[in-house]
Parts: C-alpha cells; sequence; structure tokens
C-alpha cells in the first residue's frame, strides 16, 4: 500500500509506543517520516529501525521555539508537511486533593499546551506551503470520561478533545484545507504494562485487570491505535474533521469503573 506516497508526516512522541507504531506504519506506506522524541536515544533508535525515508528530531513539546525549529527542519529536508501526529503524553496520580500543583502543571503542560503548540505551528507552516494538511490528536477515553483518581490526565485529556475540535471549525471557518481530530484509545498493552504489573504482581495480572474495564476484554496494541490514525491522516477521511475516534473495545458506549494505574506508565 502507497497511501501516503508523496506525504511528509511529522510524530511526536516517536520514540516509543504509539508514536513509534504510527512512524513505522506511515513510512511503510510510503510516507516521509519525521520521528519527534525529547528522549535522543530512544527516538533516534527508532529512526534507525525505519531506516530510509524516516529522520529523527529532537523536540520539547512544551517549547514553542523547540516546535519552530522542528517545524523548520521538517520543511528545509522535505519542503511542506502533510500530516502531524500529536502522540506525546505523559500521566499522572492523585485526585484534585492530592494532586500537587507541580504534577498538575507538569501534565498540562505537555499534554494540553504542548498539543496547542503543534497545532498552531503545523497549521501555520501547512497554510504557508498551501498544501492540505491533517493533523491527529492522541487523547484518551479519559478525555471523555472522568477518574478520580487521575484529575489532571483525564482534564489535560479533556482539553486535547476540545482544541481539536477548535482547529477544525478554524481551519474550516477560514477555507484552509486542513483537518484535525482526535483518537481516544483505552489502556494501551504496550510499555504501561510493565509498570503496572510491577505494581499489581505481574504482566498477565495487570492485562486482566485492565482489559476487565473494557467490553470486548481485550487491550488495544499500539498498532491498532496507529491504523485509526493512519485512516484519519488519509485521503479516505477527506471529509472528517472535528471527531473524535474511541479505540477502545466499547469502553465509551456505556458506565464503566475506572481502573487504576501505576505512575509513570504510558497513557494515551
Amino acid at each position: 500500500m502507497t497511501r501516503f506516497s508523496s506525504k511528509t508526516a511529522l510524530i511526536t512522541g516517536a520514540g516509543s509506543g504509539i508514536g513509534r507504531a504510527t512512524a513505522r506504519l506511515l513510512a511503510s506506506e510510503g510516507a516521509t517520516v519525521f520521528l519527534a522524541d525529547i528522549d535522543i536515544e530512544r527516538g533516534a533508535l527508532a529512526a534507525r529501525e525505519i531506516g530510509e525515508g524516516s529522520h529523527f528530531v529532537k523536540l520539547d513539546v512544551t517549547s514553542e521555539r523547540s516546535w519552530e525549529s522542528v517545524i523548520n527542519t521538517v520543511l528545509n529536508i522535505a519542503s511542506k508537511l502533510d500530516i502531524l501526529v500529536n502522540s506525546a503524553g505523559i500521566w499522572s496520580d492523585g485526585d484534585f486533593v492530592t494532586c500537587s500543583l507541580a504534577d498538575w502543571q507538569r501534565t498540562m503542560e505537555v499534554n494540553a499546551t504542548g498539543t496547542f503548540l503543534g497545532c498552531r505551528t503545523a497549521v501555520g507552516a501547512m497554510k504557508s506551503k498551501g498544501n492540505t494538511g491533517a493533523i491527529v490528536n492522541i487523547s484518551s477515553v479519559y478525555g471523555n470520561i472522568a477518574a478520580d483518581d487521575a484529575v489532571a490526565y483525564a482534564a489535560s485529556k479533556g482539553a486535547v478533545r476540545l482544541l481539536t475540535k477548535g482547529v477544525a471549525l478554524y481551519c474550516a471557518a477560514n477555507g484552509l484545507p486542513i483537518r484535525c481530530n482526535s483518537v481516544h484509545p483505552t489502556y494501551v498493552d504496550s510499555e504501561m504494562l510493565d509498570s503496572f504489573g510491577v505494581e499489581v504482581g505481574g504482566r498477565e495480572i495487570a492485562y486482566a485487570a485492565l482489559s476487565g474495564a473494557v467490553p470486548m476484554r481485550k487491550l488495544p496494541v499500539p498498532l491498532d491505535i496507529a491504523e485509526a490514525i493512519a485512516f484519519l491522516s488519509s485521503d479516505a477521511s477527506r471529509l472528517i474533521t472535528g471527531v473524535e475516534l474511541p479505540v477502545d473495545g466499547g469502553m465509551l458506549a456505556g458506565i464503566v469503573a475506572p481502573i487504576r494505574r501505576a505512575e509513570g506508565s504510558e497513557a494515551s
């Protein structure tokens, strides 16, 4: 398949998990991919594994200057930007009483402000080049439902959800051929299970606990999320903008009890 031939994509948080799987998938279908991560070693390794047509760029998503530098690098090498995937994010525990101000601010800074800066910088670059564009922001099921033990994380992902719609409406209202959508995964069978497994007594126990909150009794792997991202990035979704696409095994279809997560695990 070559649905992304001649396309240039920038993926944040691309050193692991959903970001890495998305970079691999888009590259396998013809895209030139820029893997952005704050972790140089991890991000560079992921780019080397993909090989030809991939580039690693260091990015601090909370820094406006860092975003401008990365976008300039993309435009200097590839001459345009067609796709942005805002996948970088962090998890934080704590209800609204136990969550420290520092944790609240850091979670909002990375998850919400980082996505805002990415959207704003990318729209400017796409507009300046006069090309069509697609932005996909990674929110979460916790962008739709609250979590009493993860108030900062849920608030940040809820912000991503409504930011996405605002960007979509701005582009449509101003005649810009740029779409913006969000993907809302449940717990993902990736590195996140390792740290949770340590807390609960093993990876299998962690999987059983997390999948128990999912009606289909299965957790998505990063590639499942990447496939949804690829669809929203492709021409097959050319009239889809401002939507939220759950990849949650039916979790948002009903009322479910949240599963407490291990601090520091990957969240999407």
